[in-house]
């Protein structure tokens, strides 16, 4: 059984093929799949998605590279939403959040304010309402750490996460697991490979990020969440264990990152 914790499922790249990608996982053993939003224009694609398809899942939540379009209301409908969505089973968390300092229009004023705004009030959002959150995690560590440390939330996933040793640490004692996906599966990429082997195995979940962030095997094509067991080869490859273990402890740690997924099962 395994978990993917990262999915934009509703992604362009799958239109007309949703259930049959969310099916073709499902027939692999990919028992969850979780889409995050990334703002108010798929709040309600990824709600129906993930009842549409048997292991779907989601989050719902403003995506730093979508806060340029952004504006106070969408704070508002955010939280105005999350009442009703928590009537919804499927769904589990705020995300996808977080700081984006990789692309350079972003790092400047006003918009590296502005995603530090929309950072700092989604997690009072999931603050408020007791929620996990999925973090978007890109050159932005320690920023993204410093808000954490004040405004405390229940943990939740790191996404996509590729920061120093030190930096996960931290992370991981503020009640958070890490986002492993295809980046791991290339041999170049060694700091990613350096956490997926030293790391706590019980801090580690299992994610594609598809159709983004292709494994290896089928860089460049479109990634779907199919790719979850053999990315968690690959894992147990570098750690040098079963890929049993593997698929069991980051089911185990996906369910404590996102606890309403425990009701789905």
């Amino acid at each position: 059984m395994w978990i993917d914790t990262h999915c934009h499922l509703d992604a362009a790249e799958f239109a007309g093929e949703h259930e049959a990608v969310a099916d073709e996982a499902r027939g692999l053993g990919v028992s969850r799949i979780v889409i995050p939003a990334i703002g108010r224009a798929n709040f309600g694609t990824v709600a129906a998605l993930a009842a549409a398809c048997t292991n779907g899942s989601y989050a719902l939540g403003i995506h730093p590279m979508f806060v340029p379009q952004t504006d106070e209301a969408d704070l508002l409908l955010l939280r105005a939403a999350i009442p009703a969505a928590l009537l919804d089973a499927r769904f589990l968390a705020i995300g996808e959040i977080g700081l984006d300092f990789f692309i350079p229009a972003l790092t400047l004023s006003p918009l590296r304010e502005k995603q530090e705004h929309f950072y700092i009030e989604q997690l009072k959002i999931a603050r408020d309402f007791d929620l996990p959150v999925l973090l978007h995690v890109r050159r932005s560590q320690d920023m993204l750490l410093k808000h954490l440390r004040r405004i405390r939330v229940r943990g939740g996933c790191a996404h996509a996460f590729n920061g120093s040793f030190q930096q996960a640490l931290q992370f991981i004692e503020l009640g958070f697991k890490l986002g492993l996906g295809g980046a791991m599966t290339f041999t170049r990429a060694l700091q990613i490979r350096r956490l997926a082997t030293e790391l706590p195995l019980s801090a580690l979940v299992l994610e594609t990020d598809a159709p983004d962030l292709s494994p290896a095997w089928l860089h460049p094509m479109r990634n779907s969440p199919a790719q979850i067991p053999q990315i968690g080869a690959a894992l147990a490859g570098l750690r040098n264990v079963p890929v049993e273990t593997i698929a069991a402890a980051t089911t185990a740690n996906a369910l404590v990152a996102l606890p309403r997924l425990a009701a789905l099962y």
